[in-house]
Formats: C-alpha cells, sequence, structure tokens
C-alpha cells in the first residue's frame, strides 16, 4: 500500500490542471500560516503529497467518510502535520469522481512505519476506487508547496 503514496503515474492535462489548482489554493494557506510548525526543522524531513483517488461510481460517501476517518487516525497516530490538508472533488470521463488529497507527512518514513490500522485504511481506500484512464486506482506523489512572493 506504501506505494500509492509514493508512485507517480503519468502525466495528462486535467491531472495538471486539477494538481495547479490545488496547489494554489495550498499556496494561499501557507502564506497565511506562518508558525515555527511550519518553519523550523520540525519539517526538515516532511514529505507533502497529492493522491488522487478515482471512487467507483455509488462509492463516492462511503470513500468520503473513510477518507475522513483516515486523516483522524493519521492525525492521532502523529503521522501527518494539521496544514495543509485538502481535499477537492471534480469529474472525470462523464461523472465518475475523482478526488485530490493534499497533505504531508511528519517524515518521508512516516508510511512505511504505519500501523495495521492504517494499512486496513489503505486496503479499504483501495477497495473503493478502480482503475481508470489509464491510471490505477490510486496514485500520488511528492510534491513542492510553492508559496508567492
Amino acid at each position: 500500500m506504501n506505494a500509492k503514496h509514493r508512485a507517480w503515474a503519468g502525466h495528462n492535462p486535467m491531472k495538471i490542471t486539477c494538481f495547479l489548482f490545488a496547489l494554489a489554493t495550498i499556496s494561499v494557506t501557507a502564506c497565511s500560516t506562518t508558525s515555527p510548525t511550519h518553519q523550523g526543522s520540525a519539517r526538515t524531513d516532511a514529505e507533502t503529497v497529492l493522491i488522487t483517488y478515482h471512487v467507483k461510481p455509488g462509492k463516492e460517501a462511503e470513500f468520503q467518510a473513510l477518507l475522513s476517518h483516515a486523516w483522524q487516525t493519521y492525525r492521532t497516530e502523529h503521522l501527518v502535520f494539521a496544514e495543509p490538508h485538502l481535499i477537492v472533488r471534480d469529474a472525470e470521463e462523464g461523472d465518475k469522481a475523482r478526488v485530490v488529497e493534499i497533505f504531508t507527512w511528519v517524515s518521508h518514513t512516516a508510511p512505511e512505519h504505519a500501523s495495521d490500522a492504517v494499512k486496513t485504511l489503505w486496503e479499504q481506500e483501495q477497495s473503493l476506487c478502480e482503475a481508470r484512464g489509464g491510471h490505477v486506482g490510486i496514485e500520488g506523489g511528492e510534491v513542492d508547496i510553492l508559496t508567492a512572493r
């Protein structure tokens, strides 16, 4: 399951557009949030990721609830920073849901050391997603947050 957080499978114009929109939104948030947590050595090993979920038709509500539960679990287990955390949804192939989530692991190794509870959540997420348009059900990778000057 950890590969879903590291693998970046191809680029397409729709994905890039969604990524740029999400990144712009986070940039605004990052500019307005300046605290020691965001700047100090606590973030030197952090890893910000963009994850794309191709949610199966009819499973959107269940997936959204699961994503919320997963986020609460990550926070409880101190695997992620509270900010940034952004979730956006759009449609692909007509009306099929694509959900994009951006967040920051506390370290590059956090996903590799996830608990069994987190790994179970990842399996449940995978079961609610599907391969689509040449992409696997869940894909993602590390990104850099750019801030306006």
